[in-house]
Parts: structure tokens; C-alpha cells; sequence
């Protein structure tokens, strides 16, 4: 079992820079792939970034490639999201995901998530 708080959300100009924090708690975080989903009302969770438990593999939407980096620290046991770069259509509630393997862009193969926090970027 895993659980899950997001931080770090909040209001930024587009072109600027932003970086989300995901807490866990429970003893599976080091064994477990990390990802970040972001949703936007009216449409699907979508797949934004992945990261294996080592570290070693990450995973990016073509629309974020270039722009966001996931990382994490199993010390820590905490996954980040820095989004660099950031645009209106960035605009939306992010969730930090914790699963066994960081290649399913599919929300409905992630089994825990966090609460959600909410990223706005102004033009």
C-alpha cells in the first residue's frame, strides 16, 4: 500500500517554471514506478510522465517532452515534477500515481493516487 500528497501547485506566468512534489508514505515507494497524470473537467486523465523504481527508465507525453523532467528520491521518498517552459494547456489538476510499471501510460493500470493539486498558467 502507498499513499500519496501532492504540493507545489499553484498559479505561474506562462514561460515560467514550476516544480510539483509527490510525499509517500508506505513501505513499497523504492519498489514502486512513479507517474504524474493531469486532467483538465470535462476530459480523460491523461499520461504525462514516468519514472521505474530505480530511476534509470523515464517515460514522457510528446506534449511535455523537452519541457517537464520527472525525478525522484527513494531516500526521500518523494517523486518531483519540474515543468519548465510551462503554457496555458498545461493548465490542469495534476496526480502523482504509484504502480508496478512505469511504460502504462493508462491511468486504470495505476492503482494509488494522490489528492490532486492544481496548476494554472496565465498568458
Amino acid at each position: 500500500q502507498v499513499q500519496l500528497v501532492e504540493s507545489g501547485g499553484g498559479l505561474v506566468q506562462a514561460g515560467g517554471s514550476l516544480t510539483l512534489s509527490c510525499a509517500a508514505s508506505g513501505r513499497t515507494f523504492s519498489n514502486s514506478a512513479m507517474g504524474w497524470f493531469r486532467q483538465t473537467p470535462g476530459k480523460e486523465r491523461e499520461f504525462v510522465a514516468a519514472i521505474d523504481w530505480s530511476a534509470t527508465i523515464t517515460y514522457y507525453a510528446d506534449s511535455v517532452k523537452g519541457r517537464f523532467t520527472i525525478s525522484r528520491d527513494n531516500a526521500k521518498n518523494t517523486v518531483y515534477l519540474q515543468m519548465n517552459s510551462v503554457k496555458p494547456e498545461d493548465t490542469a489538476v495534476y496526480y502523482c500515481a504509484a504502480g508496478a510499471i512505469s511504460a502504462n501510460m493508462r491511468s486504470d493500470r495505476w492503482p494509488y493516487w494522490g489528492q490532486g493539486t492544481q496548476v494554472t498558467v496565465s498568458s
